[in-house]
């Protein structure tokens, strides 16, 4: 499933690279999608909204990248592990637009599936919004679609709301 992902990642990249708040490197994006989805295919992904286990797994991935790219030739795997790292930075242009894809795809799953991971553990909005809008750091326009598709979602009852 998670290859699957990989391919609606590197497919998104492609037809919203436009969107993106600065100019990038399609290519260098789409590299590091794959990269940073095939790494926490072999550490282990942790579940975006998890109340028990940080998503900053940096350093399992990292042993985990190495270990994957080390099987390549040196050259190959230093450039492979530092896109990865470039990635997980999140600084370049390539890493917050790249950064925004991969948090964009969770949120048209969950709004294309009456709120799929959201419903099924009670994700309130609060979390939902601190959790992705670093998208807005890559694509303000995607943001604000991603923006829309949550507030909806909200507004239907499958986020819930925090009660004051």
């Amino acid at each position: 499933m998670k290859m699957m992902r990989s391919w609606h990642l590197a497919m998104m990249a492609l037809v919203l690279s436009e969107h993106a708040n600065q100019q990038v490197d399609l290519l260098k994006v789409i590299k590091m999608l794959l990269i940073h989805d095939i790494v926490e295919i072999h550490a282990g992904d942790t579940f975006l909204y998890d109340n028990n286990k940080s998503h900053d797994n940096t350093e399992d991935e990292l042993k985990a990248a190495k270990e994957i790219f080390g099987m390549l030739p040196e050259e190959q795997a230093n450039d492979l592990i530092e896109v990865w790292l470039e990635f997980e930075e999140g600084e370049t242009a390539e890493a917050s637009f790249a950064r925004s894809i991969d948090r964009l795809e969770p949120i048209m799953q969950n709004a294309s599936n009456e709120g799929g991971t959201w419903a099924e553990y009670q994700v309130p909005l609060d979390k939902v919004v601190n959790k992705t809008k670093v998208i807005g750091n890559g694509s303000k326009v995607l943001w604000d679609y991603a923006k829309g598709l949550i507030d909806d979602n909200a507004a239907r009852g499958i986020i819930p709301v925090a009660k004051d």
